[in-house]
């Protein structure tokens, strides 16, 4: 059974790319769903509010400011650190450095209190650019790991294991808060757990995943010298027109998905009245529906293509701040959560393959560089905007939510704009030109 597992993996894997490669990736994306989704989504972004910044209506826009500072830095850094990575094959030690960065400063997360919002913003700020930046540097493996018509596949795969990285991490966390005696107290303690298991599940990817790729010795690696090839990279997009479009139709649709992952335990709490260990029960189940969806489109996705996939989720998403919008009761809360569970799997590897599938061998890093850049441009621009429509609405966190609506919209109109067909052909002619050259 193992044998027939292992065989049909390795034939959607490149050449010369073992299943345990595969299982090294994705491990990553194991250990690093438990700190988005405790930290950022089910715990610490709803004690933050309710407990250190005490239900202020200036603090849902505070905590979603200190996310866009972190994610501001990362813009600026993730396509620099890309490139360096891909001329000097520094992915692993970059991802390495990364790992251990985010799992300190959230170990230090536990230290936080009531009352003690400077300090939660400084280590939140920084738990967050370490984990975007080595969100980033995974993703850029793997173009290095699928065949070109399997990335979705193999995308799929990895998010897939991811949220049951999330969950286990989730169940844990919610095994030690309905033992603990003092609900509030023993919150921050989760954050060491999230810590621990977030440094252990990442090891494998240290151990068994190799760094593949040409090293370019002629290329200068000084911040300077990146900053002006991202300035190449960025104008070079005129040559790759459907990756420009899409990093575009990526920046909005991800506003929104963005503003419902980051404030997805505080709308459960403030609006629903959820409690923390409901929270984590909410998100938990969420993050079993993340999975299924993310493994089932991720089967389909090579078939029905990378576009259409797309399609179907941002109808899905949608539909779920239509649903939550309209929930006054728990029941269809639960029901619009968990299309947004569906719906996140699938959207985020989708959006993760067909970046890669628009990239040019060698330039891996670079153009997923570009795609982390747009992730992280509408993490600011989502949580943003909802925060800022509760503070001036004075707490009403319903529209804040129905607001997001407009992200989604916008997407599909400008996702018709994109022909994969047409992109993937321009990576390839790009790919040949850097061959002859």
């Amino acid at each position: 059974m193992i044998s027939y597992i292992t065989r049909y993996i390795e034939k959607h894997l490149a050449s010369g790319v073992k299943a345990r490669e595969l299982f090294a990736w994705s491990a990553y994306d194991f250990a690093n769903s438990g700190f988005s989704t405790v930290v950022i989504t089910a715990v610490f972004s709803a004690y933050f509010v309710e407990v250190v910044a005490g239900n202020a209506n200036w603090a849902t826009l505070l905590w979603t400011t200190a996310l866009s500072v972190s994610y501001l830095m990362i813009m600026f850094t993730a396509p620099v650190l890309g490139i360096i990575a891909d001329t000097r094959r520094l992915k692993k030690k970059f991802l390495l450095i990364a790992t251990l960065g985010c799992g300190c400063f959230t170990l230090m997360l536990s230290l936080i209190g009531e009352g003690d919002v400077f300090a939660a913003l400084i280590l939140i700020v920084m738990a967050n650019l370490f984990f975007g930046t080595g969100e980033n540097l995974i993703a850029a493996f793997l173009p290095e790991l699928a065949r070109s018509e399997s990335l979705g596949k193999v995308s799929g795969w990895g998010w897939a294991i991811g949220y049951l990285g999330g969950l286990f991490t989730l169940i844990v966390c919610l095994l030690y808060l309905t033992s603990g005696s003092v609900e509030d107290a023993s919150v921050s303690y989760t954050m060491v757990i999230t810590g621990i298991i977030f440094l252990l599940a990442s090891t494998p990817t240290f151990v068994f995943l190799e760094e593949r790729g040409k090293k370019n010795g002629s290329c200068k690696t000084d911040f300077p010298s990146s900053y002006s090839m991202l300035k190449g990279s960025l104008h070079n997009l005129n040559k790759f027109s459907d990756l420009k479009v899409f990093l575009i139709c990526l920046i909005v649709y991800q506003a929104g998905i963005q503003a419902v992952i980051t404030l997805a335990a505080v709308y459960a709490n403030q609006a629903m009245g959820f409690s923390t260990a409901d929270t984590i029960s909410l998100i938990l189940v969420v993050n079993i529906t993340a999975s299924v969806g993310a493994f089932m489109f991720g089967q389909v996705e090579d078939r029905v293509g990378h576009k259409t996939t797309l399609h179907l989720t941002l109808i899905g998403w949608l539909l779920t701040v239509v649903i939550a919008y309209l929930s006054l009761d728990r029941t269809l809360f639960w029901i619009a959560a968990n299309l947004a569970g569906l719906c996140l799997g699938a959207s985020q590897s989708a959006g993760r393959a067909l970046v890669a599938y628009f990239s040019p061998s060698n330039k891996e890093g670079e153009f997923l560089g570009l795609w982390g850049l747009a992730v992280k441009c509408s993490s600011i621009i989502g949580p943003i905007t909802y925060g800022s429509i509760v503070w001036l609405s004075k707490g009403d966190h319903r529209h804040a939510l129905l607001s997001l609506a407009i992200f989604f919209i916008l997407g599909m109109i400008i996702l018709a704009k994109v022909n994969v067909q047409r992109g993937r052909k321009s990576a390839i002619r790009a790919s040949r030109e850097t061959k002859l050259g």
